[in-house]
């Protein structure tokens, strides 16, 4: 869970080459293309360009690079030639990536050409909500400080934080201890230690919190059929606060 200097400096890399897929992908037109080509364009980019592993592919049997989630869908999209991203559309890329044997993971929600102002002011919520929870992190703070933050700003814009699904420690492994809720009550839950690296990763929706998984057995969607937003960065705990390993060059 606690991560030496060395292994943080192998983080850092992976933090740093995830955070130009995204860079690469800001400079896309996302409209017209299919799920799948955005998923074959990231895959290239990791292999290729930069000579890493996309973690997530084969992982739980999943057999793609990324998560596509658009509009209603909440997390976990499966690439699909025959999903078109439209303009208007909100859609979360969830990417990971894995090099020199340690694993960055981060998500944003692109907003596609023309969005409807409702949509973009959820995620620019559901941004806030992500950096709110991180700026509680410093050593002796508590995960549940970070949850209670996430969702005070949640609820504060009239919005709702999907607690099914949650950040997590990460290093060697995708999925590691502990689990970063998107809810707590602030003093509450594991107390933070320099060297610990974990993602804090809001999911904030439109309308109610409950959610639904499709029948393919990935694809989870809000209830309501209402939008959904999320943003996921790859965090470590320093001595005086908090590192974005995966921060882009943007500051996002």
């Amino acid at each position: 869970m606690v991560k030496t200097p060395d292994e943080l400096e192998l983080m850092r890399i992976s933090g740093k080459l995830l955070a130009s897929v995204f860079e690469m992908l800001d400079g896309q037109d996302l409209a017209g293309m299919s799920t799948m080509q955005v998923n074959d364009l990231v895959e290239r980019f990791i292999t290729v360009d930069l000579a890493a592993r996309p973690a997530s592919k084969g992982q739980y049997g999943f057999k793609y690079v990324l998560n596509c989630s658009i509009n209603q869908v909440v997390c976990h999209g499966v690439p699909d030639p025959d999903v078109i991203i439209r303009d208007g559309d909100i859609i979360n890329l969830d990417i990971t990536l894995e090099k020199n044997g340690f694993i960055a993971d981060s998500s944003k929600t692109y907003l596609v050409g023309n969005v409807p102002p409702a949509a973009r002011r959820l995620a620019k919520v559901a941004q806030e909500a992500m950096w709110q929870g991180i700026r509680q992190v410093r050593p002796g703070a508590h995960l549940g400080d970070i949850g209670f933050a996430i969702e005070r700003h949640a609820k504060k814009h009239g919005y709702t934080v999907v607690r099914e699904y949650c950040g997590h420690g990460i290093g060697r492994e995708m999925h590691e201890e502990p689990s970063v809720l998107n809810f707590g009550r602030p003093g509450t839950g594991v107390r933070l230690r320099e060297g610990m690296t974990f993602t804090i990763e809001p999911m904030v929706n439109q309308g109610s919190r409950m959610v639904e998984t499709e029948d393919d057995g990935w694809t989870v969607v809000t209830r309501d059929g209402k939008l959904s937003a999320q943003f996921e960065h790859t965090v470590a705990v320093t001595a005086t606060g908090v590192e974005v390993l995966t921060l882009r060059a943007d500051g996002t």
